[in-house]
C-alpha cells in the first residue's frame, strides 16, 4: 500500500486479543482524512511511517516518560502526513496485554503531572490546526482520551487532596481549550460539568456510582431521558438537567430471530428495546408503508425485551385488508413519549438465509392473493410482497405424459403453492404450439399443505409439438407456469400425424388411376 499509494503512514487491521483495539478497521481505503475517518482514534506507534517524514520533521518520541511517550510523535506527524492510508482486509497487528499486568498503560502515575503533560499535546494541535470544526474534532479526541479517561478508577485511587489537583489541572485544559461543539460533542457530560465548576465532591460520588455499578434504570420526562447519577434536580446544587440528559444516546437495539407463515398470518419474533431504558413497559409494533399509507401494527412483548408479531394480511390496514404493493418494514419502540424506529433487518443467526416462501393468503372480501418475504439487496432490510411481484410463487411445474392403449394422450402435473385455496383455486392445463394455445379439459385435487394434481387429455388435438404449461388462477393472482420433465427440460407432446390418413389417401388414389 504504502509503495503503491506513496502513502506518508500505513494503519493496519488492529486485532484486539485479550482487549477491544482501539479502531475496527473495516474498509481498506489508499487515502483517508483524519477528520471523516476514525484513524486520528489510534495514535500508537503500530503503524508503517515514511523514514523522511520522521527525518523531515525531526519527530521522536519523549524519553523518561511512562505513558504517552508516542504522542508527541504521533500527532505532528499524522498532521504533516500528506496521505494516510487504511490496510483493513489483512490482519496487521495483535494487541495483546502482559500476563503479569506489567503494561505501562495499566501502571498508577502521577496524574496531576500526566495532565500537564497532555496539554503539550492541545498546544501542537492548536498551532497546526486553525480553529473551527477541524481543530475541534481532534480536540475532542484528546479530552475524551487522555484527560477525562483519568477521572475513573486513578481519580478514585487519590486521596481528597489528590482529587482536587486533578480536578483542577483538568479545569485549567476544559477553560482554556474546550469550545461549545467540543463540550456537546464529549459524552460525559456531567463530570465535565463538575469539572468546570469545581464540584469535586459530587464528582467523587458522581464516578463512585460508575465504578460500583451502582446506578438505576434513566429517568424519563416526557420525550427526555437523563442518567439516574447523583444529585439530579438536587434543588442544593443546582446541576442543569442537560448535564444529566442522555436523549441524544437513546439507540434502538433489535434483533430478528424468525419469521413464518401461520396461514395469511406472518409471524415474526425479535427482540427490540431502548438503550438506556428499563425494557419494561415499552411498546413495540411495525410500521407498513408504501405510497404515503402507513399502517401500525403492535406486537406482544415480554418484559426481557422479546417481542412476538403477528401480522394479518387481511386486517393489516387498520382492519382492512392489505392492499397489493410493496410494503416497507420497520419496527418502531416506544416508552412514553419517546419512540424509536429503525428497519427491520435479516435475522442474525444465519438459519435465515432464505426468506419463507411466498405462498396464496386470504384476505377476505377482498379475495386470495400471493405474499412474499424479500430483502433488500443493499442493506438486506426486510420487505413485505403483496401480489407476488418479487419472489415468484410456483416457478415450474413436474409433469408427464403417457399414452393409453388405445392411443388417448394424458397428462399429469403436479405441483406445490402454498396457501393454494382448494374453493377458491383453479388449475387449467395449457397446449402450446406457435400461436396457438388450447385449454385440455382438466380435473384437479388440492390438499392443505398446497400440493395440486391435474390431470388431462389431449384428444383431438392436431399434429406437432406442443408445449405444456398450468394455468393457475386464484382472486388476484394468476400464473402460467412451464411444465418440465424430471430431467429439468421442457415437457412436450408431438403429436403425430394419423396413419390411417395416409391409408386412405393412397387408397383414393389408385382407385383414381384404375
Amino acid at each position: 500500500m504504502a509503495d503503491r499509494e506513496q502513502s506518508d503512514v500505513v494503519y493496519g487491521r488492529i486485532v484486539g486479543l485479550d482487549r477491544d483495539a482501539p479502531v475496527d478497521f473495516r474498509t481498506t481505503a489508499p487515502d483517508v482524512s483524519l477528520y471523516d475517518s476514525p484513524v486520528y482514534w489510534a495514535l500508537a506507534a503500530y503503524k508503517l511511517w515514511r523514514r523522511s517524514l520522521i527525518e523531515e520533521h525531526g519527530l521522536r518520541f519523549v524519553e523518561h516518560r511512562l505513558l504517552g511517550e508516542d504522542v508527541p510523535f504521533a500527532v505532528p506527524a499524522l498532521l504533516h502526513a500528506k496521505k494516510i492510508s487504511v490496510v483493513a482486509d489483512y490482519d496487521c497487528y495483535y494487541l495483546e496485554g502482559r500476563g503479569d499486568g506489567t503494561n505501562a498503560s495499566r501502571q498508577d502515575v502521577d496524574w496531576v503531572d500526566q495532565l500537564e503533560y497532555a496539554a503539550g499535546t492541545l498546544r501542537t494541535v492548536a498551532e497546526l490546526v486553525p480553529a473551527g470544526r477541524e481543530r475541534d474534532k481532534l480536540m475532542e479526541r484528546h479530552f475524551h482520551g487522555e484527560i477525562l479517561g483519568m477521572f475513573a478508577a486513578p481519580y478514585l485511587a487519590r486521596d481528597e487532596a489528590g482529587r482536587k489537583d486533578m480536578a483542577a489541572a483538568a479545569k485549567v485544559l476544559l477553560d482554556e481549550w474546550t469550545t461549545e461543539p467540543i463540550m456537546a460533542a464529549l459524552p460525559p457530560r456531567l463530570r465535565l460539568h463538575c469539572l468546570r465548576h469545581g464540584l469535586v465532591d459530587e464528582l467523587t460520588d458522581i464516578i463512585r456510582a460508575d465504578t460500583d455499578a451502582t446506578l438505576g434504570p434513566a429517568h424519563q420526562d416526557g420525550e427526555r431521558v437523563y442518567a439516574a447519577y447523583p444529585y439530579f434536580r438536587d434543588p442544593e446544587r443546582a446541576i442543569p438537567d442537560s448535564a444529566y440528559d442522555l436523549t441524544s444516546r437513546v439507540r434502538l437495539a433489535q434483533r430478528v430471530d424468525s419469521y413464518t407463515w401461520e396461514g395469511p398470518v406472518l409471524r415474526i419474533t425479535g427482540s427490540a428495546r431502548l438503550s438506556e431504558l428499563d425494557p419494561a413497559g415499552r411498546g413495540v409494533g411495525v410500521l407498513l408503508r408504501r405510497q404515503g399509507y402507513t399502517y401500525r401494527v403492535p406486537a406482544e412483548t415480554a418484559d426481557d425485551g422479546i417481542y412476538t408479531l403477528r401480522l394479518d394480511i387481511g386486517h393489516a390496514a387498520d382492519g382492512e385488508p392489505l392492499p397489493e404493493g410493496i410494503w416497507t418494514m420497520r419496527i418502531v419502540v416506544t416508552s412514553g413519549e419517546l419512540s424509536k424506529e429503525a428497519w427491520l433487518p435479516r435475522p442474525s443467526d444465519g438459519l435465515y438465509d432464505v426468506s419463507p416462501e411466498p405462498r396464496i393468503i386470504d384476505r377476505g372480501e377482498a379475495g386470495p392473493c400471493a405474499a412474499g418475504l424479500f430483502h433488500s439487496a443493499a442493506h438486506q432490510r426486510l420487505n413485505l410482497d403483496i401480489g407476488d411481484t418479487r419472489r415468484l410463487l410456483a416457478t415450474s411445474a413436474r409433469g408427464t405424459v403417457t399414452r393409453t392403449r388405445l392411443g388417448r394422450v394424458e397428462a399429469t402435473v403436479r405441483v406445490t403453492v402454498p396457501g393454494w385455496p382448494t374453493e377458491q383455486g383453479e388449475a387449467r392445463l395449457l397446449l402450446i404450439s406457435g400461436q396457438k394455445t388450447l385449454t385440455a379439459p382438466t380435473a384437479a385435487e388440492a390438499d392443505t399443505n398446497g400440493r395440486i394434481s391435474t390431470r388431462a387429455t389431449a384428444d383431438g388435438v392436431t399434429p406437432g409439438v406442443w408445449e405444456l404449461q398450468l394455468r393457475l388462477t386464484a382472486g388476484t393472482f394468476s400464473r402460467d407456469v412451464p411444465v418440465i420433465e424430471a430431467s429439468g427440460e421442457p415437457l412436450r407432446l408431438t403429436v403425430p400425424v394419423p396413419l390411417i390418413r395416409k391409408v386412405r389417401s393412397k387408397a383414393a388414389r389408385v382407385v383414381r388411376g384404375h
